[in-house]
Formats: structure tokens, C-alpha cells, sequence
């Protein structure tokens, strides 16, 4: 059966789901978890590491190790958010050719969509493994608050994974997705989602006959539970600057050990009142004497380390309210998505602002994966698959540059999609014959505060005097999500049309290569992976032939025939092991099948 497969493509953790029957299941990976740490490295001797592999090596390779690039997708070199992670990460973060983001790994420069695909291909073979066969088409989750040059970078990411996006789905929506898709009530959600690197929060309403009707999403694509742990990293920073005098900043190794210890504080502290930090051996003074740091962090500290994050938080939801147009008293559930909502001071935070017990019954790790697969089943099964109906909202206000470098909106933000509209705006010189659209993306007054997404001009106007001619603007934009923009000479009636693609921050040609890397890589682990399911055969079926060979030798050896079928038993046996020695099981197809039967016979001889 085709698979669509669901992805939440998280700042710390991914996670892969599935719809098997009727209910969406996550499929967990080879070492039985069911998420996997959003972390890749490039070892010294170039072979890439994802997931658990790249987290076990990170302090010893920390230049070399990449966590929480999702917070950089998307963006230009020159943001604020993207210069904020050059001064804290232990990885090298440059500026690509277009002026994107590029972070160095063994003298390369990535892209974040390039790394994002490394991680997309890793839930699908995840997934392969998983359901026994190949897998090309996914819903990928990003956070509702990003924007479409973000959105864009994503979509380029599951293109060099090898991956059809078929739809890009808000991550709010789709937790909302899986925990009201077989309930039977009207209810108004509101989903707070804090992941590892992004805050969202939606109000959803979900009816037995209406479907989900997302009303208002806002957030912030900068706020997180790494922000959690850049507050510990600075507290003990200033603990081993006032114990030893020294200064951790510009040691990789050391920082990435703070940051370890940061995120695994903040853990405990999760369900216990204070924890202990212990890093011996984590720098050498210049007179040879080691730094050691052990301190105490107690819960109620770093609740105030972090309390005007929590209070960020917070402003959001009354955004979301207003937008909403809802009061607290009008939400029936709140739903509690990302691993930071496990922290007790989110909870309670959460639990004050909305006057009532967040929601217990979703796995806030698993619950964004598990609505992607819905999402996933329902565009397979072409509007057959008893699923509710689904509207979502624009996230943010598009619109074109106007006269003195004005924003003016067309679609404003919270916007039901599909939708289009449109507005008329006159030429602003006398003569005026080419009118330049240029297309935008934002909240700010200012044009040039907001992201740009393209631009294209009208032509051959009539020279007339200022506010005479007529130009009219067309946006649409329909379930894919996809944008288009139109302008009508309103005097002759002609018009230029263009599809809005955000951009990601690479080129064509650079996406086309790192198709052609990735295609090979997959092609290598799949090959990898499937020496790896025949090792284990071999291993299983040579362990039971050597568990009752030597009762069949006992009892067989005297007869007639025995002997000559044992000898050629042991002949078997031997040529499997000689092969698998020397890295070759898939040439052992034939004889390995040929060693099962003759098990299968020798058991049945001897009852």
C-alpha cells in the first residue's frame, strides 16, 4: 500500500507517523525510540552523523556538530535572530552567496535546507524500515508563525531529500488535527505549542460537521526551549568566571558540555526541586591548573532566570485571543504541544491564563507527528477517508509596496485560505508609464521592515497625470498554500501574472546538486541498512543451526545417509560464515535459504 507519511521536523527532535487502518501510529526508530534528536555531524574522516549518532560525538566535535538549525531556515545572514546564534553556537556560522545562512562543517558550507533534508531523509528511512518498502511523498509540520520564505526553505529541504512535500502543514493545527479527529462535540482549542526553537499558539474550533476551523494562529519564530537553556549556559558562565576567573566563551568543547548540562538540568528540574551540576576537567587554566565546576540549580532559580520568557509567552496568547475575537471564558481545552510545556512553570503559567487544567491526553512529543499523518491519509484517499474537513489561516499580512514606502496590506494575517481579493491603486507621477509590484510579507508599516518575497512590473501604461490611471492588484492563494498575484491595466484590460515562490536562500542548480548527493546517500544507507537485515539473518540462522547440529550429530551419525547429508550441512554452514567474514552477506542469499532448510529438515528428524 502507498504511504503518505507525516513529519514533524522539530528544532530538537523529529518525529515520523504514520496512518495504519484507521488510526495514526509514530514508527519509532532502529534503537526503539520514537523520536530522534535533530542533530547532524560531520566526523573527521567526512562520513555524515544524524540523531543519536551525532548527539554521542557532539562534545568531542563540537565545531563539527549542527543542533537547532531549524531556528536559522529561511532567514538572511544579516537577522538579528541568525547573528544572536553566532555568538552562541560552537559551530561556524557564515554567510552563503545569495545572503543566507551556511554553517561550515569540515571546510563545506551547508545550507539549512540542505541539513533539514538530512533530517528528512532520516525519517524516511525510519519509515521504510519501519513499513517494508519505499516511501516518497510526506506532510511536513512547520510552525505556524513562519513565514513563506521560511515555508519555502522546507519545501526545498524535502525536494533534495527526495521527498514529494504534499502539503505543508502549521504545526498547532495539525496537533489540533490529531486530537479532535474522532471526537464527536464542538469545541474551541487553543493550542500552546513551545518547542525547542518556536512558540505558536492557535485557536482551533473542531465540530462533528464543521471540521477544523482554525480561527486565529500567531507566535514567534525565536522563542524556545534553547533559550531556556541559553539562560543556564550564562548562569554558569558567570559561576566559572567568579570560581576560577575564566572565561568558556571561545572553547567549543567547554560550551558544548555547558550546553549538555543545561538541557539536562532543565529536565530534571521538570520533576525535581533542585539537581546537581557536576563538570570536572572542563577547561585548563594557563598555569596548567583544571577547571572544575559543581554547582546546585534549584527549580524556583531558574524560574526566574527564564520568567520573562514564560511572560512572552503569555502576551502571545492574548494576541491569539484578540485575533480570535474570543475571550478566556470561550476556550473549552487547552492542548500543551513541545517538549518545553513540560516544564512545571509553563504549566502553571498556562493553567492561570486560561483559568482551567490544560489538557492531559496528548503526547506533546508525538501529537504534531500524528496530525501530519492524518493530514497525509487524507490527501491519499481523496476526500474518502472520513476525515474532517480542514481550514487553516495565512499566518502573516501580504501586501505590496505602495507610494513613500508604505506597506499597504491585501490579505491581512488570520486570513481563512483559500482566498482572494483584491484592491485598485493609481499611478503617483505625472507620465507615469511602468508600475512596479513589488510583493511583501509582514506586519510593519514600512515596506522595507517587511520580507520580501518578488516583484514584477507593469508596462506600457498610458502616460496620463498622477492618479489618473488605474492599476488593479489580484492575490490568491489556494489550498496548497500556493500565492499568485495579478495586475489588470484597468484602461486596455492588460494584465501580467506571476506565482509567488518564496526563496529559500539556495538556487536551482544548487538544489538540483544536492539532489543528486542526497539520491546517493539514500541509495548507500538503503544498501547499508538492507547488509545490515541480512547480517542478522546470517547470525539467526547460523546460531540455530549451530544449537542443533550437535544433537543431530549424536543421533544421525550412525545412519546410512546421515552422514554424508550432515558433512554437507557443516559445508553450508562453513561457506556462510567465510562469506559473511568477508562483507559480502547479500552474495549469501541462495546458501543462507539453503542452511534454513537444512535447520527446518534436522529439526523435523529429530521430532
Amino acid at each position: 500500500m502507498t504511504h503518505v507519511i507525516g513529519i514533524d521536523l522539530g528544532t530538537t527532535n523529529c518525529c515520523v507517523a504514520v496512518v495504519e487502518g484507521v488510526r495514526p501510529v509514530v514508527l519509532s526508530n532502529r534503537a526503539g525510540y520514537a523520536t530522534t534528536p535533530s542533530v547532524i555531524a560531520v566526523a573527521e574522516d567526512g562520513t555524515r552523523l544524524v540523531g543519536q549518532l551525532a548527539v554521542r560525538q557532539a562534545v568531542t566535535n563540537p565545531r563539527h556538530t549542527v543542533h537547532a538549525s531549524k531556528r536559522l531556515i529561511g532567514r538572511s545572514f544579516d537577522a538579528p535572530q541568525v547573528q544572536h546564534a553566532v555568538q552562541r553556537s560552537a559551530f561556524e556560522i557564515v554567510e552563503g552567496p545569495q545572503g543566507d545562512v551556511r554553517i561550515m562543517l569540515r571546510g563545506r558550507a551547508y545550507s539549512i535546507p540542505e541539513l533539514s533534508a538530512m533530517l528528512l531523509q532520516e525519517m524516511r528511512l525510519v519509515a521504510e524500515d519501519r513499513l517494508g518498502g519505499p516511501i516518497e511523498r510526506a506532510v511536513v509540520t512547520v510552525p505556524a508563525y513562519f513565514n513563506d520564505n521560511q515555508r519555502q526553505a522546507v519545501r526545498d529541504a524535502g525536494k533534495i531529500a527526495g521527498l514529494e512535500i504534499v502539503r505543508i502543514l502549521n504545526e498547532p493545527t495539525a496537533a489540533a488535527l490529531a486530537y479532535g479527529f474522532d471526537r464527536q462535540e464542538n469545541r474551541t482549542l487553543a493550542v500552546f505549542d513551545l518547542g525547542g526553537g518556536t512558540f505558536d499558539v492557535s485557536i482551533v474550533h473542531v465540530g462533528p460537521e464543521s471540521g477544523f476551523d482554525v480561527v486565529a494562529t500567531t507566535g514567534d519564530s525565536y522563542l524556545g526551549g534553547e533559550d531556556f537553556d541559553d539562560r543556564i549556559v550564562a548562569w554558569l558562565l558567570e559561576r566559572v568566571r567568579e570560581q576560577h576567573g575564566a572565561d568558556l566563551r571561545t572553547l567549543p568543547t567547554a560550551l558544548q558540555r555547558l550546553r549538555e548540562a543545561a538541557q539536562k538540568a532543565k529536565n530534571e528540574l521538570s520533576d525535581v526541586t533542585e539537581t546537581d551540576i557536576s563538570l570536572p576537567f572542563l577547561a585548563t587554566m594557563e598555569d596548567g591548573a583544571p577547571v572544575h565546576l559543581e554547582v546546585e540549580l534549584s527549580r524556583s532559580w531558574l524560574e526566574q532566570m527564564t520568567g520573562d520568557l514564560v511572560t512572552r509567552s503569555l502576551q502571545i496568547c492574548e494576541r491569539a485571543l484578540r485575533l480570535a475575537e474570543l475571550r478566556v471564558e470561550d476556550i473549552d481545552e487547552v492542548i500543551l504541544v513541545g517538549g518545553m510545556t513540560r516544564m512545571p512553570a509553563i504549566q502553571r503559567a498556562v493553567s492561570e491564563f486560561f483559568e482551567r487544567e490544560p489538557c492531559r491526553g496528548v503526547h506533546p512529543d508525538e501529537v504534531v507527528a500524528l496530525g501530519a499523518a492524518l493530514s497525509g491519509f487524507q490527501s491519499l484517499s481523496d476526500g474518502r477517508s472520513g476525515l474532517l474537513p480542514l481550514r487553516d489561516v495565512t499566518a502573516h499580512s501580504l501586501g505590496i509596496m505602495v507610494a513613500g514606502g508604505r506597506f499597504e496590506p491585501l490579505i491581512a494575517a488570520n486570513t481563512t485560505v483559500p482566498t482572494r481579493t483584491s484592491s485598485v491603486f493609481a499611478t503617483s507621477r505625472d507620465g507615469q508609464e511602468t508600475v512596479k509590484i513589488i510583493v511583501l510579507q509582514g506586519e510593519h508599516e514600512l515596506a522595507a521592515e517587511n520580507e520580501f518575497l518578488g516583484q514584477f512590473a507593469m508596462t506600457g501604461l498610458r502616460p496620463a497625470p498622477a492618479g489618473e490611471t488605474e492599476v488593479e492588484v489580484m492575490f490568491e492563494i489556494d489550498t496548497d498554500g500556493l500565492f499568485r498575484v495579478a495586475a489588470i491595466d484597468r484602461e486596455t484590460g492588460e494584465a501580467r501574472q506571476i506565482q509567488v515562490l518564496a526563496q529559500s536562500g539556495i538556487t536551482p542548480d544548487e538544489i538540483a546538486q544536492m539532489m543528486q548527493e542526497s539520491a546517493a546517500y539514500l541509495a548507500q544507507r538503503r544498501q547499508e541498512e538492507q547488509d545490515e537485515r541480512s547480517r542478522q539473518g546470517i547470525e539467526v540462522a547460523l546460531a540455530e543451526f549451530d544449537r542443533i547440529l550437535p544433537e543431530a550429530e549424536a543421533r544421525l551419525e550412525r545412519t546410512t545417509i546421515a552422514p554424508a547429508a550432515l558433512t554437507q550441512a557443516r559445508m553450508t554452514a562453513e561457506r556462510v560464515r567465510q562469506v559473511a567474514r568477508e562483507g559480502n552477506p547479500g552474495a549469501l542469499e541462495a546458501e543462507v535459504s539453503q542452511l534454513r532448510v537444512i535447520t527446518d529438515t534436522l529439526r523435523r528428524t529429530l521430532g
